[in-house]
């Protein structure tokens, strides 16, 4: 594992890295709104994508890395993420195929730059479809906006919600709430299958 810090419009981001022996792509996870990159969930992506011969960047949002609990909003999460994306894939990633994802907050930001960050998939962990008691304000149009293979992995009992498959997005629902943290092997399980699918085609 090695750390490297990336300037962005918003301050400067954190990525560590964590890399696989033979690359077929990297991953890049971006943590929920008052988390960190040491999110159970996290952790768990992490070490079923290195399995999977695909580096992961944990991607720490400058917002996290001033000291502060509140995200930024939308737009600064975004183009903080997309500036991320561009170091990384230059400096660390050349050449390699590029997927986006994160968790809860994290997994919107993937969602919401998948297609000018030119993402090859969208990995969405807890994704918060509404807010807890509030269905009708809905995420789901960011999901849906998604044009390249996603997985949505989510805890039956989530308050958050729970999304919906889709023509190119699959859903995998497992034991627990919005921490994703009661079933690390399934969810490994479900990361690892999906990568394989996704980075078959591209080999």
């Amino acid at each position: 594992m090695s750390a490297t810090t990336v300037d962005t419009p918003h301050g400067p981001a954190r990525a560590e890295l964590h890399c696989a022996e033979e690359p077929r792509a990297a991953l890049l996870l971006g943590h929920g709104a008052g988390g960190g990159t040491g999110a159970p969930d996290l952790v768990a992506a992490t070490r079923a994508a290195i399995a999977v011969g695909v580096h992961v960047a944990l991607v720490e949002q400058p917002y996290r890395v001033a000291g502060r609990r509140a995200p930024a909003p939308a737009g600064q999460l975004d183009a903080c993420w997309l500036a991320v994306a561009a170091d990384l894939g230059r400096r660390w990633f050349d050449g390699l195929p590029l997927l986006f994802g994160g968790r809860s907050s994290g997994a919107r930001v993937a969602c919401r730059t998948a297609a000018a960050g030119e993402a090859a998939g969208v990995l969405c962990l807890a994704f918060p479809v509404h807010p807890p008691g509030k269905p009708d304000k809905s995420r789901l149009p960011e999901l849906d906006a998604v044009t390249v293979p996603a997985l949505v992995v989510q805890g039956r009992a989530d308050p958050f919600g729970q999304p919906t498959a889709g023509p190119r997005r699959e859903v995998v629902s497992l034991a627990g709430d919005h921490s994703l943290d009661m079933d690390p092997e399934g969810l490994g399980r479900a990361v690892s299958d999906w990568l394989e699918r996704v980075l078959r085609p591209l080999d």
